[in-house]
């Protein structure tokens, strides 16, 4: 630094005859001295008011700096997340359609099984009404042919010949 106020309130200058009043320069001097002095302090605040500024501007872009990574990171992690739900999904999705082939596979071997045993108890009807109809039809023809009423009289006869 060039020029303090110290330096002025110090100078002095060389005395000549028809020079300037002393008085006037010494208060001149002094003004100017507390000027400069107050231009000193308002330079030194301003310097300090910068320093703090910076330091300040410092902490802003330290936090610009972190808040755009945590954005960058929470941006990544979204990513992430949304492409293993992707996965996951896909993966339960396969898991289902397996899940339905299996069912269908199920039902159809229950109802092929069903539809088999229908059709044997099916079969199993005919052949007892195939069955049923031989006895009555042969039940029938017995009766059709009588021999019950002679069998029948021939016990009679038999049994008042027995008792008589």
């Amino acid at each position: 630094m060039g020029l303090t106020p110290i330096d002025i309130q110090n100078k002095e200058f060389e005395r000549t005859f028809r020079g300037y009043r002393q008085e006037e320069v010494d208060e001149f001097l002094e003004r100017a001295a507390k000027d400069f002095e107050q231009v000193v302090k308002e330079k030194l605040n301003l310097e300090e008011k910068i320093k703090h500024l910076e330091e300040k501007l410092s902490q802003y872009q330290k936090l610009e700096n972190t808040l755009h990574n945590s954005i960058i990171v929470a941006q990544e992690t979204a990513e992430d997340v949304k492409r293993n739900a992707g996965k996951e999904a896909e993966l339960m999705r396969r898991e289902a359609e397996k899940e339905a082939q299996r069912i269908v596979e199920e039902a159809r071997y229950k109802a092929s099984r069903i539809l088999a045993e229908q059709e044997e108890v099916y079969k199993q009807v005919q052949v007892f009404k195939l069955r049923f109809r031989s006895f009555i039809e042969a039940q029938l023809a017995s009766l059709e042919l009588e021999d019950w009423l002679h069998v029948e009289e021939d016990g009679a006869e038999q049994e008042a010949r027995d008792t008589g």
